[in-house]
């Protein structure tokens, strides 16, 4: 199971991510925005990552909107 970036480089847990687009968050008010930079744990889905967020806490991203810092 590869997990790949927007930019189809491979990602693994405890890589660096660097969000490529404004993400709106499901259930909250908040956003996600461009540049954010986060460290990644790769879930049982291979579309998903799980980051830790400043201020916002855990949060599931699709893989299509972020790439390898």
């Amino acid at each position: 199971m590869a997990v790949v970036d927007a930019n189809g480089v491979e990602l693994q847990s405890g890589d660096n991510i660097v969000v490529i687009k404004d993400l709106k968050l499901k259930g909250s008010k908040n956003s996600v925005k461009q540049g954010t930079k986060a460290k990644i744990r790769l879930t049982k889905n291979e579309n998903e990552v799980e980051c830790k967020l400043d201020k916002l806490g855990t949060v599931i991203l699709k893989t299509e909107s972020i790439r390898k810092a």
